[in-house]
């Protein structure tokens, strides 16, 4: 859609392709902006979850997002955030919290042509810190 993401034909993977981080994978810095600003709209929208941005600062909230996604996905890590447990532990968030989120992130992911190998290794990523956003 926007030329930052690259929707690929199904084949086999070369070694160079292998190696390459998910942020790589995704179109780099560019596409991760993109993703953020994109997922942000569709949570916002999402009356699952909404409510917990309403005294939010978006627009500080949209920068600790880019920073954190680029670093989880292997790009460079300039994120001075708090670890996810730290950052949710007040938000009492369920199960059907966690799947509104990563409804939006693969919507949006699907949104901007991501194929689902990709789609797939981001979700993987998610739920490698479900417990800690769930305070478990």
């Amino acid at each position: 859609m926007f030329g930052l993401f690259k929707k690929k034909e199904p084949q086999a993977a070369t070694v160079e392709e292998k190696a390459m981080t998910v942020f790589d994978k995704l179109g780099g810095a560019a596409a991760i902006d993109a993703a953020v600003d994109i997922f942000y709209r569709k949570v916002l929208a999402d009356d699952r979850i909404s409510h917990f941005f309403d005294t939010i600062d978006m627009q500080a909230q949209h920068v600790k997002q880019k920073a954190f996604l680029t670093m989880a996905f292997g790009g460079p890590n300039n994120y001075s955030g708090k670890d996810m447990r730290e950052a949710h532990k007040h938000m009492n968030l369920t199960e059907e919290h966690f799947t509104a989120v990563a409804e939006s992130l693969v919507g949006t992911l699907q949104e901007l042509g991501v194929g689902q190998e990709d789609i797939d290794s981001v979700v993987t990523i998610a739920v490698s810190v479900k417990d800690d956003v769930l305070n478990k």
